[in-house]
């Protein structure tokens, strides 16, 4: 594949994207040894940083695409190499020379989609509060509580629709005065910069900073780890701070306040899955245990990778959007720890993880059948 520039000057840019970071690894292999990747395939981050330091020659290869950015490798590196972030370096570069491999191909689409109506979706902007139709949910205005902010899954996709929509309700019952922007909100942009689009992030970054600080939003509510994740340490760095409270956390403020009361049963076992943006990388693992613990009837069960050692589903760093062989998905196998836990119920706080896990679910047998739930679904139906 050609590339826009010579190719010198390519290797030039990435020795320079990853200054002392790549020099400071001294291939103990650590990284390998928890990646995810190695589940399913030969795969290695120490070859990755090995070739970056000294000019990666292969930037063609898919292997710097492949971080789902899950956060295990950084935590036990020894020698602060920073792969998640010396790896999206790499990716700016990459997408800087419009060099991909077949597998990252779509991200252009996206990349669109993103530009054009602020959803990687392909969405039209007007249908953004869509999902909202018939439940009474008002636009935010400056008084209320909190912005509830879906994100594009829950805004869009059928399925993470029923996600917003139980948040929603359950905020009614708690008699909280929530709003939303709806077609003015744009997606958060954590998964295009996480792909090396850094100025598309940014763009999106300030539409949605100007249209939270026009409507006077202070505190904002969301369903989704990314965007959190975003909103709480990325969006810090164009000068803005907004308090900032995923919708586990804010279930148990409720429920512990006796804002909300949980009047019905749910008698199932239920695993929890933990999402890689909420455990790892913001330590929130109690939470949705101590909410789901407060049903009656709920047996809590753990798979046998949980809380910091939580198997990714593959969703992050961009890969929601990129191409991955069946045979490589890590949903598969996080599947299959659910099911071998005997719990009749997955739950997870992320519509990426639920995205991938409704998929991994069709192929298993009708006896090996597992619900997979939102832990506010789980809520609104105890309520």
């Amino acid at each position: 594949m050609e590339t826009v520039a010579p190719f010198k000057e390519i290797i030039e840019e990435i020795k320079a994207a990853g200054g002392d970071a790549f020099k400071r690894c001294f291939q103990c292999g650590l990284c390998d040894t928890v990646c995810p990747w190695n589940r399913v395939i030969k795969f290695s981050m120490r070859k990755v940083v090995r070739a970056a330091a000294f000019g990666l020659t292969d930037i063609e290869s898919e292997d710097i695409w492949r971080c789902t950015t899950c956060g295990r490798c950084p935590e036990r590196c020894p020698r602060d190499v920073r792969q998640i972030d010396s790896g999206i370096a790499l990716r700016r570069i990459a997408t800087e020379y419009q060099v991909f491999p077949a597998a990252v191909k779509p991200l252009r689409t996206i990349s669109g989609s993103l530009a054009g109506d602020g959803n990687p979706l392909n969405a039209e902007r007007s249908r953004r509060s869509a999902w909202a139709e018939g439940l009474g949910v008002k636009p935010f205005a400056e008084e209320m509580e909190l912005l509830y902010f879906p994100g594009c899954y829950p805004c869009y996709d059928p399925r993470a629709k029923k996600i917003a929509r139980a948040t929603a309700g359950i905020l009614q019952r708690a008699g909280v005065e929530f709003g939303i922007l709806g077609e003015k909100e744009s997606c958060c942009g954590e998964s295009i910069r996480k792909a090396g689009e850094e100025e598309l992030f940014k763009r999106l970054a300030r539409e949605n900073i100007a249209n939270f600080i026009a409507a006077g939003v202070k505190k904002i509510l969301v369903s989704s780890p990314h965007c959190y994740q975003t909103f709480k340490h990325e969006y810090p760095e164009f000068m803005v701070h907004f308090e900032v409270v995923h919708v586990n956390q804010y279930l148990f403020e409720l429920l512990r306040e006796g804002r909300l009361e949980i009047t019905g049963a749910y008698a199932k076992k239920v695993t929890y899955h933990d999402p890689c943006y909420l455990g790892r990388h913001n330590h929130i693992y109690d939470e949705p245990r101590e909410v789901l613990k407060l049903v009656p009837g709920l047996e809590l069960v753990e798979m046998v990778d949980h809380h910091f050692d939580s198997l990714c589903c593959g969703g992050g760093g961009g890969r929601i959007w990129m191409e991955t062989p069946k045979e490589e998905r890590f949903s598969d196998l996080r599947m299959a720890q659910a099911v071998a836990s005997g719990a009749q119920v997955l739950a997870t706080s992320c519509p990426y993880c639920i995205t991938n896990f409704e998929e991994s679910s069709l192929s298993l047998s009708e006896d090996e059948k597992i619900e997979i739930k939102d832990i506010t679904e789980i809520i609104i139906e105890v309520l």
